[in-house]
């Protein structure tokens, strides 16, 4: 903040116009006015730089204020200019960055002081991106492919037991990757036991799966990810650097490596995406003893028998996983499973778990885990208590797993230096429909934005369109909505757009209709696989000709036929688009084109013979 002096040379019009002229944010103030402490406060906030005009601390404060009310129009304080633009007072300040129009004023303001003038452009950096996970790494790449000068700094903390991994973030090392692959190979075990029925002679021992082998293949495939991204970011001129950031002032971080060696970056802007970790419940011996998904997949040993506490996709797919390898696994749930997934979906997957010898404890919450004795072959003791009567339930098991839920990778970072607000109830940051934090300069994208989907093709595409705003003049915005999701469960669940609940809570019950049926994949028939397990519904609006606003499908194959549905879906499909489109046979995709029996109806949708 910079404070003027008294000046009389010139006439009380022209002072207050070489004000306005001469610095790009300047607020005309009374020193003692709460208003004028309220907006100083905000700028300081947002550690924006800007001039103060104290008029009651001025022999001719008067007189200005007089010019100033025939300039502005505006007679009250404070009264505030940017980039020589008459924005207003207290409430037009403030409501102008509540709308994010403020943000727009001060960035449009920092382009017009450096374009074409390299010599007023002191940061090191065009842009720094604090994390290297899919959305951070999208960006930088765009930005460096616009002709920005990018640095990347990326850090992983260890977990609790101790461990850690290269460039990529959550998905490509401890997330979607190493979990698909597992979930193939539990798709490989079911195929073998099908292999007899199609005639294949296995011979009548039991295949028996080697955790070893598996583990030591996925983890190949990840460091060969690690050093591809190395390797993109040097052939694109991205500063990379294994350092953990903090903001020290605006504009400027510094970053700390693994042996605490420390450097100050300054950028023009920022963008946030060091993604999230899981959380632990606050219960003894859950640290202590426990993994999460952060340590599963790179485990050096099987992880035996198994307690998966949670009711996330995290959890769903871990748990069917392990007991789709032949493990003996226990899920723990709170309350319901699949939070924020259609309900209905989530208990069939549910059904269809403890059919295939998953056990289910619920409604549980464990309250200790203990160690049955030294070294790594004890037993973990778990006490729990059943939430509907209070029961205790004990058990004993070679691995607890927690899956209760993640946080986003925010503190440590010093954003109030900055001014980037957070949602206080959980952390996550709040920005607008263009990732622009509160803090003009700083943008976030991927698992720490509050309210945005965590996935990882919703975190690069946001990163490289953002980046393209940022360098490339482009005007195009990430698009939230009807953005398809897998969950990965030994049943395959996909869907786009609203769950049943959601639409009936958004447009009425009156106003949906629901189209669904089970089914049964040809390639489940001759070994006779489990009847009317695979369903799908489409649920539809009616005062819009039916437009499609849900689609969810249980069925081998989930996500891959959500994909493609998905982008009918963004173009506003009707149920009757879905009953032109000719299927394509035999598939289980095909069954969308032909549904005909509502819930409404009440008529049976079990499955029958093609």
């Amino acid at each position: 903040m910079t404070s003027i002096a008294p000046r009389q040379q010139k006439n009380s019009r022209e002072l207050v116009q070489e004000y306005i002229n001469h610095h790009r944010v300047v607020i005309f103030s009374n020193s003692t006015c709460p208003d004028c402490v309220k907006v100083k406060n905000l700028f300081i906030q947002l550690a924006v730089e800007f001039t103060v005009i104290e008029l009651n601390q001025m022999e001719n404060g008067a007189a200005l204020q007089n010019a100033l009310e025939e300039i502005s129009n505006q007679r009250t304080l404070p009264n505030v200019f940017i980039n020589k633009t008459h924005l207003g007072g207290c409430d037009a300040t403030e409501r102008a960055h509540q709308e994010n129009r403020l943000a727009a004023m001060l960035r449009a303001g920092e382009e017009e002081v450096t374009a074409g003038h390299p010599e007023l452009e002191s940061y090191d950096y065009d842009l720094v991106v604090i994390g290297g996970g899919v959305g951070g790494l999208a960006a930088s790449k765009e930005a460096a492919n616009l002709g920005a000068k990018v640095a990347l700094l990326d850090f992983v903390k260890p977990s609790e037991r101790g461990t850690t991994w290269g460039l990529g973030g959550t998905c490509v090392n401890v997330g979607c990757i190493p979990k698909k692959l597992m979930h193939q190979a539990t798709i490989l075990g079911h195929s073998l036991e099908d292999a007899r029925q199609f005639g294949w002679n296995i011979g009548d021992s039991p295949v028996r799966h080697d955790w070893d082998t598996m583990r030591d293949g996925i983890q190949d495939h990840i460091a060969v990810m690690n050093r591809a991204q190395k390797d993109d970011l040097r052939s694109k001129k991205v500063t990379y650097k294994n350092s953990y950031a903090e903001f020290m002032g605006p504009h400027k971080v510094k970053c700390t490596d693994k042996y605490g060696r420390m450097q100050e970056l300054t950028a023009r802007y920022f963008i946030l995406a060091p993604g999230g970790r899981p959380r632990y419940p606050d219960i003894p011996g859950a640290r202590e003893f426990g993994i999460t998904s952060d340590d599963l997949f790179s485990l050096p040993h099987s992880p035996g028998k198994t307690l998966v506490v949670g009711a996330s996709y995290v959890a769903i797919e871990s748990a069917g996983v392990l007991a789709g390898l032949g493990l003996d696994v226990t899920v723990m749930v709170r309350s319901i499973l699949l939070r924020g997934f259609d309900q209905q979906m989530a208990e069939m997957i549910g059904d269809h778990m403890t059919k295939h010898n998953i056990k289910f404890i619920r409604p549980c919450v464990p309250t200790k885990v203990e160690k049955t004795d030294s070294g790594d072959s004890g037993l973990l003791h778990v006490t729990a208590t059943m939430q509907d009567d209070g029961t205790e339930v004990v058990g004993e098991y070679n691995t607890v797993m927690f899956a209760v839920g993640r946080e986003p990778c925010t503190k440590g970072l010093r954003l109030d230096t900055v001014g980037v607000k957070v949602n206080t109830q959980n952390g996550y940051i709040i920005a607008s429909d263009e990732e622009q934090t509160t803090c003009p300069y700083v943008y976030a994208v991927g698992d720490i934005l509050d309210g945005k989907p965590q996935l990882k093709p919703v975190a690069i595409q946001a990163g490289q369109l953002l980046a393209m705003r940022l360098f490339g003049n482009s005007k195009l915005k990430m698009d939230y909505t009807s953005v398809g999701v897998a969950v990965f469960a030994p049943l395959e669940y996909g869907t786009v757009g609203l769950s049943e609940e959601d639409a009936i809570k958004t447009y009425g019950d009156s106003n949906i209709e629901v189209y669904h049926t089970y089914f049964d994949p040809l390639e489940w028939t001759v070994p006779h696989r489990d009847e009317n397990t695979c369903y799908a519904k489409l649920v539809c609006l009616a005062s819009q000709k039916l437009r499609v606003v849900g689609l969810h499908v249980l069925s081998p194959n989930a996500g891959e036929i959500t994909q493609g549905f998905a982008l009918g879906m963004k173009l506003g499909a009707t149920k009757a688009d879905f009953d032109n489109l000719v299927g394509i046979h035999p598939t289980c995709a095909e069954i969308f084109t032909g549904l005909t029996k509502t819930k409404s109806s009440g008529v049976e949708v079990a499955a029958s013979a093609c």
